[in-house]
């Protein structure tokens, strides 16, 4: 397992997660002042600087219901508030997309230009904020220096990390079924025609050498696909033509977006219910949320300011039937973490604890949209 996979990770993931809430907004027509200090608000949270010296320091990935906490975590660092199902099928859109771009890279490298593709857009919705960009043009150095001197075979071992990160998530996406690049089980379709890896020639022609390295026959076959040779290589530098276009926004036509549980995913329990057997790592996990959370300094909303619910459905009815349907052990609830001895321990920790506690307090509203994950009623 790669000990580099988690920035690219998190940020192709937070990059889908930004592309998924533009489109809601501009969906529910909410106000575009709203809607910026909303993404504003979110992409500085994302990358803070303590944030993000925690997440590029070198280290395993964890548990799926790990990562969710902290996403869950950022979707709710404004105003806007997500309901369960909601945050459910949030969560499903994004790790789907990215799960596809991972399989659809022509090199493992080529990851990287996925991630820039991201952070491109990312400092599209923030244009006019030039503190958060400073933020984002970070980032986007601190991934050159890390990754620009990597081998082959070490962005061989990331994709292969994320790939088995996604292995068992099945979710099928309208998008997708529609487009007939996913199957009706879930699984994605890939091509068997297109650009071939940069660096890489066309097949067709099989060469044979002697032992002195000298070419001595040619032999042709038929490939079985209709291939290309890439024009230019993607631009791995700060700006940039990045040539690849996946981890661009596929949400820019308005297509409405529909998750489905396929038969597949309903069956992988025993895969996916993460709290049938203890987890060995279980308490690096708390440690890795510690520091994490540690870095994600969220400010309450100010009573002025009047928040607001957002809906990834068509009707609430929608949502509340697919809250109702969804198999428990695919559902990210809140990490229920007991660790009194860490509380002693760990300062920062029992800090991160208290933060996640959940009190049953009355509600003085009893608007839907006070109806809030559990792990953010007291953010």
């Amino acid at each position: 397992m790669s000990a580099r996979t988690l920035p690219l990770l998190f940020l192709n993931l937070g990059g889908e997660m930004l592309y998924i809430l533009d489109q809601r907004l501009r969906a529910q027509s909410i106000p575009g002042e709203k809607a910026r200090k909303v993404m504003n608000d979110i992409i500085t949270t994302m990358f803070n600087k303590k944030f993000m010296e925690e997440l590029f320091k070198p280290q395993e990935l964890y548990s799926k219901k790990a990562l969710r906490t902290v996403y869950d975590r950022l979707a709710h660092a404004s105003i806007m508030r997500l309901n369960q199902a909601s945050m459910d099928k949030l969560y499903d859109l994004m790790t789907m997309a990215f799960k596809y771009q991972v399989l659809l890279c022509p090199r493992p490298k080529d990851i990287l230009l996925v991630t820039f593709n991201h952070l491109d857009a990312i400092k599209d919705f923030i244009q006019d904020s030039p503190t958060i960009l400073n933020q984002v043009d970070e980032t986007f150095r601190q991934l050159i220096d890390m990754y620009s001197c990597l081998s082959a075979g070490e962005f061989q071992l990331i994709r292969q990390t994320l790939l088995i990160f996604f292995q068992d998530m099945h979710i099928r996406v309208s998008i997708f079924l529609k487009d007939k690049v996913q199957n009706s089980n879930g699984r994605f379709v890939l091509p068997i025609s297109g650009p071939v890896p940069w660096g890489t020639e066309v097949p067709g022609l099989i060469r044979m050498f002697n032992c002195n390295g000298d070419e001595v026959e040619r032999v042709e076959f038929t490939s079985g696909g209709n291939y290309v040779i890439p024009q230019r290589e993607g631009s791995f530098d700060l700006y940039g033509d990045r040539v690849l276009k996946l981890g661009t926004n596929m949400y820019s036509a308005s297509r409405p977006v529909e998750t489905h549980m396929s038969g597949a995913s309903k069956s992988l329990t025993s895969h996916t219910k993460e709290n049938a057997a203890p987890n060995p790592l279980a308490k690096e996990e708390l440690n890795f949320l510690a520091r994490l959370m540690g870095g994600l300094e969220i400010k309450k909303p100010s009573g002025t300011e009047a928040g607001f619910r957002l809906n990834l459905f068509t009707t609430d009815e929608e949502e509340e039937h697919a809250a109702l349907t969804r198999p428990e052990e695919l559902s990210y609830k809140v990490i229920n973490i007991q660790a009194t001895r860490d509380q002693e321990r760990n300062r920062e920790l029992a800090q991160i604890m208290g933060e996640f506690e959940v009190t049953d307090q009355p509600r003085q509203s009893t608007s839907k949209g006070d109806d809030l994950l559990a792990m953010m009623d007291e953010l």
